[in-house]
Parts: structure tokens; C-alpha cells; sequence
């Protein structure tokens, strides 16, 4: 049956160019919220077309399964997509593609449950370097300050987000470069930049050898910051956002450059990016990188429904 392969071989395709032209598009660094929901579409497309892939697979091979996918359908519906002539590897393949359905879930499900258990370690720690006084509730607070000699500051997600700043940091920090901090972890939790984390982390971590998946987890990391970096320089200027990153890093050795190496951690390309200030697109530009992304996943939908459509016209 050629429309589950047609969606097979589409999937791995954009699995595989997907990756090469989105890191040549150089308006991401511009336009971080528009890269995330352009990568996001990328990848939906591809789960959608090996869905897709996987049920037409499981209606050619079996006849139960073919009744109630083609319930509602006309007979000459069923008979353009040519269900009855498909060798044995359509029950292979939607065997194949089903279990890498449950292995992505899997992933999933482990990635998440590890995240709740790093989650409440260190709100375990975070109680036990601050705790509560006599009358204080649980969940009483937002912001939680904590007693330290390095400076820090970092958001605990969860359904109740967390703010934590060290002693150190409130010190370091003057005027608004502590407001612009404590904007850019709010920045992360208002747009929930953990759970894309978490998705791309199971998918990466489930399929390793696909190279779409990997990019994912990777630009995820790096756009989530860009994002928030941009939340905060929109109420505090970019130069506030920068200064604030050096001073709360600097003590760290992140930009210093290891012997034959580059800095680590992303926070030089990110200082000077506040600096360069440049420009964002046009309003119309991003309108068209919006719908032209939402369009994505739309076409394995329209190959799996072409040769019914053809069919009934």
C-alpha cells in the first residue's frame, strides 16, 4: 500500500532535513518563540506522518482493524487506498511503528517521573536550608531566599513555581539586573518551557539514532533561554539582561574559554546577543513563519486523505 509508505518515507525525510535547514535559518537568534513553535511543528509532523504510517499499516493487515478505521467510509474509499493488496510487511510495520509508539510514551512517562523526583529532592533541600517558620504555610511564597555565598537564582517548576535567589546574588545585583533575573525565570514558567524540555528530552532520549529528535532537545535548551532573555530585556532593556547574566556567572569560569576549546554553557553567545541588539523581524515576516510552520503538519494528513478525496471527487 503505497500511502503508508508515501507517510514512512515522509516522516524520515523531514527527520532528516529538518534539522540541516532550521539550523541555516539565522532569524531563530531573532525570533526565539517563533523558532520554538517552528520546531515543535517539525516534529509533530513527523510523529504524525509515522501515526499515520502505523494505521494504515494495521488496516491493510488485518480486517478488524481496517473496519473501523474505513467504518464510515464509501467502498470507493476503500478500495483507492488498496487494502487488500499488501504483502506481510504491512503487519510488521504497524508492529514496528505501534511499539515505538508505546517506547515514545514510555520515555515520557520515565522522563517526567524522573523530573518529579529531582523536583522533590530539591524542594526536600530547599526546606531544609530554609525552613519554615511558626506559622508560615507550605506554599506560602513565590520567592525563597536563601542564605549563600555564591550567586545564584533559579525557578522551581511545578504547579506551584518557585523563585530562588541566594543571599550572594541580592548583594552582587543592583538596581533592576535582579528584576531582570527574577523576569526571565518568570519568563519560563508563564510559557511552561519545562515541559517542552521534558518532551524533547524523552524523544531524544527514546530515539537516539534519529537526528531530528537530538536537534530538538538541543535547540529546545538553547531557544527556551533566548525566549526568556527576551521576556526580561522587554521590561528591563537588553543592557540590564546582560549585565545581570555577568554578574551572576562570571565567578563560574563560563566565560573563559578552556585550553583549545570555546566557553561553555551558551552564556557568551547570549551576552552578546543582548548586546548586538538586533532587530526583530517584521511583524508580517513572523505571521508567515507562523502559518507557513502550522502548515507542516498538515501535509502527511493531506497524503493520507488524497487518495479518498480523489476517489469521492
Amino acid at each position: 500500500m503505497w500511502v503508508s509508505l508515501a507517510l514512512l518515507l515522509l516522516g524520515a525525510l523531514t527527520s532528516l532535513t529538518a534539522p540541516r535547514l532550521l539550523a541555516r535559518a539565522h532569524w531563530a537568534e531573532r525570533e526565539p518563540v517563533v523558532a520554538l513553535w517552528v520546531w515543535q511543528c517539525v516534529v509533530a509532523a513527523v510523529l504524525v506522518s509515522f501515526a499515520l504510517s502505523m494505521t494504515f499499516s494495521a488496516a491493510a493487515a488485518w480486517a478488524a482493524v481496517r473496519g473501523q478505521v474505513f467504518a464510515p467510509a464509501p467502498r470507493a474509499v476503500v478500495d483507492a487506498y488498496q487494502l487488500t493488496t499488501s504483502g506481510p510487511w504491512s503487519a510488521v510495520l504497524a508492529v514496528v511503528l505501534a511499539a515505538a509508539g508505546l517506547w515514545s510514551g514510555a520515555m515520557l512517562g520515565r522522563e517526567i517521573g524522573l523530573a518529579r523526583a529531582r523536583r522533590r529532592q530539591r524542594r526536600s533541600e530547599l526546606l531544609a536550608r530554609s525552613p519554615l517558620l511558626p506559622g508560615e504555610e507550605p506554599a506560602g511564597g513565590r520567592l525563597v531566599i536563601l542564605e549563600g555565598e555564591r550567586p545564584d537564582a533559579w525557578l522551581l517548576p511545578g504547579a506551584a513555581p518557585r523563585l530562588v535567589v541566594t543571599t550572594a546574588a541580592l548583594r552582587r545585583l543592583e538596581g533592576h539586573r535582579l528584576d531582570a533575573v527574577l523576569a526571565h525565570e518568570q519568563g519560563h514558567a508563564r510559557a511552561r518551557h519545562d515541559w517542552l524540555l521534558h518532551c524533547s528530552g524523552a524523544l531524544a532520549a527514546g530515539f537516539p539514532g534519529i537526528p531530528v529528535f537530538a536537534a530538538f532537545r538541543e535547540e529546545m535548551h538553547r531557544l527556551v533561554e533566548l525566549a526568556a532573555d527576551d521576556v526580561a530585556s522587554r521590561r528591563f532593556g537588553r543592557l540590564t539582561v546582560a549585565l545581570a547574566l555577568v554578574e551572576l556567572n562570571e565567578e563560574r569560569g563560563v566565560f573563559a574559554a578552556p585550553p583549545g576549546g570555546r566557553p561553555v554553557a551558551g552564556l557568551p553567545q547570549r551576552v552578546d546577543r543582548l548586546l548586538a541588539a538586533t532587530p526583530r523581524l517584521p511583524a508580517v515576516h513572523r505571521l508567515r513563519l507562523t502559518a507557513a510552520a502550522a502548515l507542516v503538519p498538515v501535509v502527511p494528513v493531506l497524503v493520507a486523505f488524497f487518495p479518498g478525496l480523489v476517489a469521492l471527487g
